[in-house]
């Protein structure tokens, strides 16, 4: 990796086998005394995935992120064009945010990473919310089997009273429940549900 200076704007050359190694380098030149601007054309040279594969491999690791640590209300979403990977949706904490953002940095085949990720804003009556809306959904019998898998739960965001409802359902009936219940909590405004009914195989005909 070279670095060059002229007038305050710093340009990285060179090649680097990970992302977040791209990354760390930006962020240590911009503290650098009379740089106002970086340049960064650093390249990852890490052997390219096709965007689907690699989609589909951030997706399962994402999946299982922060599992002891609300992972039921993360609902970060994923996009991948030519390596580049962009990280949207909603997280439960900066802290939730900062762990998907580290775990795609760090994956090979990972050319450029974009973060829009949202955090849910931090108050008690959003965190009342939240452990109702679980507490709603989950407790009912029809989908409470949602819970044994944690890296496929329904996903629930909550801002200033408003929930969004995540994931992948395996019926139109337990979208509808999850929404009647979530939307029966004391203190919801509204509830958005973004949930999806999983493609069923086709019956055979006899």
């Amino acid at each position: 990796m070279k670095v060059s200076e002229n007038q305050g704007i710093a340009t990285l050359t060179g090649t680097v086998d990970l992302y977040a190694y791209k990354a760390e380098a930006d962020k240590r030149v911009r503290k650098a005394n009379g740089v106002t601007s970086v340049h960064n054309l650093i390249e990852v040279a890490s052997p390219s995935l096709p965007d689907e594969v690699l989609w589909n491999k951030l997706v399962d690791k994402l999946a299982y992120d922060r599992v002891f640590y609300g992972n039921a209300f993360n609902a970060i979403s994923v996009s991948v064009q030519n390596g580049a990977v962009t990280l949207g949706g909603h997280a439960l904490s900066y802290f939730s945010r900062d762990s998907a953002l580290a775990l795609v940095d760090y994956y090979p085949g990972v050319k450029d990473v974009y973060d829009e990720i949202q955090v849910d804003p931090v108050s008690m009556f959003d965190n009342r919310i939240r452990m109702q809306v679980f507490r709603a959904v989950y407790g009912f019998p029809t989908l409470n089997r949602y819970a044994i898998d944690p890296a496929k739960p329904i996903r629930i965001s909550v801002q200033n009273g408003h929930v969004e409802l995540y994931g992948m359902v395996d019926s139109q009936s337990d979208k509808d429940t999850a929404y009647i219940r979530a939307n029966a909590v004391p203190g919801v405004f509204d509830v958005k549900n973004y949930l999806q009914v999983a493609v069923q195989p086709a019956k055979k005909q006899k």
